[in-house]
C-alpha cells in the first residue's frame, strides 16, 4: 500500500457509509499464518489450530454491524451540540467504516492469540462470519447464533465501534465485545459483555495530514481494546446465566 497524504474530504468520497448506533500480553503470529483458512460456507472461514490437534471445540466470531461517532464541545452534548458537529461525525463514521469494515475487524482479531486470551482450549477451531449480526438482536437472542452442534462451543461478538471526542477528555475509540460460552445445549453457561477503550492521536485526520496513518491507528487501537476486554473477561466469575 502506498503511503501518501490525502485530505479527509477526498477520502470521504472514496469510502462507503456506515450505520448509526444507540448503546453505550503480547500478540501472537497471525491466525491466518498459523493455519490455512478453509471456507466453511458462503460467508464463513475456518481456521484450524496449529499447535494442537483439533479437539472439537469451536469459537465463532462476528464483526460489528455499526459505527458511531460522537463529538462534543463545551456545550457537553445535547441536541445543539450534535447539530453543530453532525457533518464532522458523518465523515468520521465513514472513515471508521473504511478502516474497520467487517474483514478488517476479523483480520485484526485473528492477528491476536485468541485461544489463550479468552481461555479457549489450544485445539479450538476458529470460525469467522463475514456478515454482522443485527445489533438489535444482540441481547435478545439467547441461543447459539450459528447452526453448529459442537458440544464445546463459544461465540465472540463485536457489538459496537464507537469514536468519541470530548472537549475535556480528548479523542478515543471504544469497542463493545461480548463472549458467550455454551454447553452441550442451547443454554448460555457464561456471558461477558464489556467495553474496551483507548486514546487516539492521529484520527480523525485533518486537511493535509496522512489519512492512511490515521486509519491504521484505528486498527491498532481496536486490537488494544480487545486486549483490555480480554484481560477483564479472564477475571470475570464463571457464574451460571439466569434464564
Amino acid at each position: 500500500m502506498k503511503t501518501y497524504l490525502i485530505s479527509a474530504s477526498a477520502f470521504l468520497l472514496a469510502s462507503a457509509g456506515a450505520a448509526f448506533a444507540q448503546e453505550q500480553a503480547p500478540t501472537a503470529a497471525t491466525e491466518a499464518a498459523a493455519a490455512p483458512a478453509t471456507p466453511a460456507g458462503p460467508e464463513t472461514m475456518t481456521y484450524a489450530p496449529k499447535d494442537a490437534a483439533a479437539d472439537g471445540c469451536e469459537l465463532h466470531i462476528w464483526p460489528a454491524e455499526r459505527m458511531t461517532s460522537m463529538t462534543t464541545g463545551l456545550l457537553g452534548g445535547g441536541l445543539l451540540d450534535a447539530a453543530l458537529h453532525s457533518n464532522r461525525d458523518a465523515t468520521n463514521r465513514t472513515l471508521l467504516a473504511s478502516a474497520l469494515d467487517s474483514p478488517s475487524q476479523l483480520d485484526a482479531l485473528l492477528s491476536l492469540d485468541l485461544r489463550s486470551m479468552i481461555k479457549m482450549t489450544p485445539g479450538t477451531t476458529i470460525i469467522t462470519h463475514a456478515k454482522p449480526l443485527e445489533r438489535k438482536t444482540m441481547n435478545s437472542v439467547k441461543t447459539r447464533r450459528s447452526d453448529s452442534q459442537a458440544t464445546c462451543y463459544s461465540e465472540l461478538i463485536v457489538a459496537d465501534v464507537f469514536y468519541q471526542k470530548a472537549a475535556i477528555y480528548g479523542r478515543s475509540l471504544r469497542t463493545l465485545f461480548m463472549v458467550r460460552e455454551f454447553g452441550k445445549d442451547q443454554k448460555i453457561d457464561f456471558e461477558y459483555k464489556a467495553w474496551g477503550g483507548n486514546g487516539l492521536k492521529l484520527f480523525p485526520p485533518k486537511e493535509g495530514e496522512d489519512a492512511l496513518a490515521a486509519l491504521d491507528e484505528l486498527v491498532g487501537v481496536f486490537k488494544k481494546n480487545f486486549e483490555e476486554y480480554a484481560n477483564n473477561e479472564a477475571k470475570a466469575p464463571r457464574k451460571p446465566i439466569k434464564p
